[in-house]
């Protein structure tokens, strides 16, 4: 299950040489309720490999700003506290898992 992220925490989430992978997402968003089991089947899968984690954009807004978040869901891949790459819309699990690929 990927780590609820809030404004508190985020700082304390990034504070690793893990990769990092940040689903911003909204209750009310429906590509994010189709997104989000992904997304946790990556952070079960990937566990002590990355860092997996969800921003929910209506109660985070420190976070949603800090990146700029538009549209969502907005999956981040950060790797040493910098946006390596960025998946925005619904995505399959297998566009996420090539990136993780890529960059852990």
């Amino acid at each position: 299950m990927a780590l609820q992220i809030t404004d508190a925490t985020l700082d304390n989430v990034l504070a690793t040489d893990k990769l990092v992978i940040i689903d911003f997402w909204a209750e009310w968003c429906g590509p994010c309720k189709m997104v989000g089991p992904i997304i946790d089947q990556i952070s079960d899968e990937y566990e002590g490999k990355v860092v997996v984690g969800k921003v929910d954009v209506d109660n985070n807004d420190e976070a949603t700003s800090k990146y700029g978040i538009r549209n969502i869901p907005t999956i981040l891949y950060i790797k040493n506290g910098e946006i390596v790459d960025k998946v925005v819309g619904a995505g399959s699990k297998a566009t996420f898992v090539q990136k993780i690929e890529k960059w852990s």
